[in-house]
């Protein structure tokens, strides 16, 4: 792996560490929307700060990029919400596993509305997807593991979203630079969430001894981490950005159980792993024909 790979690398380990740090908010009684806003209100002021330094055009001027960006920007609001409300209403292991789920979903989708043709591989990619997740998620047994509903859908509203917010920047690239692609895109994230947020919370964070968490979690899991995802990913071969797609699920899934204290039975360990393996050989398949990547933000 080359050096400009490893930082895809520490992107998608940021991701998972901030899983987990948004796991722990939430056990503290934050709420979701409240997390996920200052998630992206700190992000935005990382970006800011990039925008400003960025030499050269940065395409502000563009109505293509601010059309496109507000897509992104919709698009990454939906991920961080949906993937802390899955952490709230199950775990951070089973939230940012379904999340790493989507890309086998929108070939699902496609087959549907008939915009790709299904292929035997593609089927059977989906069948073993599906049921790692009937047995990460034991939803024949819904609530039994303080799983709900709601929290199987939002993790895998939360990959879907990220897809619509890697649609949004890919259409928005040719028109101006990532950072003034990202201020716009964060920016209509803070104003979409300000809305079902809790205000009181969100006053009561700026005095709270959990200021330090908060900082940590825009910082690793807007700011760093999207910068690194964006200027290196350009440079990192497809088939090596699918795999290491795989570190974020990973690394918040080891931080839930060793940190978080959450359990996974045999079956739920079986699922996780029948996921992982089957999406990351599918995506590098995908990734060595069709160069393409589907590295996962959560």
């Amino acid at each position: 792996m080359n050096v400009k790979a490893l930082y895809v690398v520490l992107a998608a380990l940021f991701w998972g560490i901030s899983g987990g740090i948004g796991g722990i908010l939430m056990g503290k009684g934050w709420d979701p929307f409240v997390v996920s806003l200052y998630r992206g209100g700190i992000g935005l002021a990382c970006v800011l700060v990039w925008l400003a330094l960025g030499p050269g055009e940065n395409g502000l001027a563009s109505g293509r990029l601010w059309l496109w960006s507000v897509i992104a920007g919709l698009g990454v609001a939906g991920n961080f919400s949906f993937y802390f409300v899955s952490i709230a209403e199950g775990s951070v292991a089973i939230a940012a596993t379904l999340m790493y789920s989507a890309p086998v979903f929108i070939y699902l989708f496609s087959f549907v509305f008939g915009l790709e043709k299904p292929t035997l591989r593609k089927a059977l990619a989906i069948a073993v997807v599906m049921a790692g997740i009937v047995l990460l998620t034991q939803i024949y047994d819904i609530g039994a593991g303080g799983l709900t509903m709601l929290g199987v859908g939002a993790g895998l509203l939360a990959g879907l979203s990220y897809t619509v917010f890697i649609f949004g920047f890919k259409y928005a690239a040719p028109h101006g630079s990532p950072p003034a692609i990202l201020t716009v895109a964060f920016t209509v994230l803070v104003i979409a969430l300000m809305g079902p947020s809790d205000t009181g919370q969100v006053i009561d964070v700026l005095s709270t001894p959990d200021r330090p968490l908060f900082l940590v979690l825009g910082v690793l899991g807007a700011g760093l981490s999207f910068l690194l995802y964006i200027l290196w990913l350009r440079d990192t071969e497809p088939a090596v950005a699918s795999v290491v797609a795989m570190i974020e699920p990973v690394t918040a899934a080891l931080f839930g159980v060793l940190i978080l204290s959450e359990a996974l039975n045999g079956l739920q360990v079986i699922g996780m792993g029948l996921i992982l393996v089957t999406v990351t050989a599918l995506s590098v398949r995908s990734s060595a024909g069709e160069e393409t990547s589907g590295v996962m933000a959560g």
